[in-house]
C-alpha cells in the first residue's frame, strides 16, 4: 500500500509543475565533460568510424543525431555537436566531447571542464 501512496506522490509532483518547465529540464544539463584523445581510433555506438575532427558526442541516454550546444562555463566559449555515443561512464561526467569540440572549448590542457549543454 506505501508503494501505491509514493508513487501517487510523484505522480502529483509531476502534474503541478508546469510542462515548459519539465520540458526545459530535459533539454538542458551540466556537468564534467571529458574528451577523446586525438589518437583514439575506434567506432562509437552508433556504428560509424570516430573522427577526431567531426564536432561529436558521447551521452548515455539521448538519442543519436541530437544536436546538443555545450558551453564551458569558466570560459563561455561554445561549440555544437551531435550525439553519436554512449558515456561517459566515469562517475560523476556527463558527456565526453570529441577532440576537435575539446579543441574549440580549449580545455584540451584541463582535461575535464565544467560545461552546461542544451538541445538545439
Amino acid at each position: 500500500m506505501r508503494g501505491w501512496l509514493l508513487i501517487a506522490a510523484v505522480a502529483a509532483v509531476a502534474v503541478s509543475l508546469p510542462a515548459a518547465t519539465m520540458a526545459q529540464a530535459r533539454k538542458q544539463f551540466s556537468g564534467m565533460a571529458s574528451f577523446y584523445d586525438k589518437n583514439y581510433s575506434g567506432k562509437t555506438a552508433a556504428g560509424v568510424r570516430y573522427d577526431p575532427t567531426k564536432f561529436t558526442a558521447a551521452h548515455r541516454t539521448l538519442p543519436f543525431g541530437t544536436k546538443l550546444v555545450v558551453t564551458d562555463t569558466r570560459t563561455k566559449r561554445s561549440v555544437t555537436v551531435t550525439v553519436n555515443d554512449r558515456g561517459p561512464f566515469i562517475k560523476g561526467r556527463v558527456i565526453d566531447l570529441s577532440y576537435a569540440a575539446a579543441s574549440a572549448l580549449n580545455m584540451q590542457a584541463r582535461g575535464l571542464a565544467h560545461v552546461t549543454a542544451s538541445v538545439e
